[in-house]
């Protein structure tokens, strides 16, 4: 079984299609960018989509057509955002689990997202939670800060273990308003994870990408790459396709002689049936 878990995150709600045109937005450019990315060495598909005028959207038709569209043209496991936008309503993202992913998204508490606010209220957080086990979706905690870390082990305590028994979280690094993208940020947070989680990994925003990639690497986590989180390879090299930056972190991977999983055996570390 391979060792590394490559998640590709291909779209976001952040970035505009007239700022960004290689950005895939429309659902033939997503399943064309999945596609390319799961043959590069990605295994999970991290998903936001946009409605017809490239604007981000939880419109549950768009949803499902996404999640179908992505499970009959790949293998890859489907992840959903529940996080949307920052100006998505709580019950609109709760209802994302309606169109039946894989797994999820879940961030475990409010972040300051540059001049927005990631608003993620604690009952917001554990109505989500019980949902994801009586839908049997797999939530990837999705963690901000140290105190989200901490709110994690809280979230255990009281409703047990999520729909499958493992627990995976993904440490979003380098946010304006969030932990820094370093090392030493990276480090204390693996630290303090609970102790029933199974596997982690990490994501680093804009200039830490790199920094965080190969930290994670040499902690044992996995990676989140994509033009969700980075629009560029290096100063002034602009990102084109999703699936350089897949084959960016397959390379990586390599050097730290990681050896990469396929869809099948990261269902089996994240404990999707």
């Amino acid at each position: 079984m391979g060792d590394l878990l490559i998640t590709v995150a291909p779209t976001g709600a952040e970035t505009t299609k007239a700022d960004c045109p290689q950005l895939p937005t429309t659902l033939a450019e997503l399943v064309e960018t999945a596609q390319r990315c799961e043959a590069a060495g990605a295994a999970m598909v991290h998903v936001h989509i946009r409605d017809g005028e490239h604007r981000p959207t939880l419109d549950q038709q768009r949803l499902r057509d996404t999640v179908q569209a992505l499970h009959e043209s790949t293998d890859l496991v489907v992840q959903l955002s529940t996080g949307g936008s920052v100006h998505d309503p709580l019950d609109s993202r709760l209802a994302v689990l309606d169109a039946a992913p894989d797994a999820c998204s879940l961030t475990m508490g409010t972040t300051n997202f540059g001049d927005d606010v990631f608003l993620n209220p604690w009952p917001f957080v554990c109505d989500l939670y019980q949902l994801s086990q009586e839908r049997g979706v797999v939530p990837e905690f999705e963690l901000f800060d140290l105190g989200q870390v901490a709110a994690l082990h809280r979230l255990l305590d009281l409703y047990g273990l999520p729909h499958g028994g493992r627990v995976h979280a993904d440490l979003v690094m380098g946010v304006p308003g969030g932990m820094p993208g370093t090392a030493d940020a990276l480090v204390a947070a693996v630290a303090m994870l609970p102790q029933e989680t199974t596997s982690w990994s990490a994501t680093g925003i804009g200039r830490s990408t790199l920094r965080v990639g190969l930290a994670s690497l040499s902690k044992g986590g996995h990676l989140r790459v994509g033009m969700e989180d980075v629009l560029t390879l290096a100063k002034g090299v602009p990102v084109e396709h999703n699936e350089e930056l897949v084959s960016r972190a397959v390379e990586l991977g390599r050097l730290a002689q990681r050896t990469l999983m396929t869809p099948a055996e990261a269902r089996t570390l994240l404990g999707i049936g």
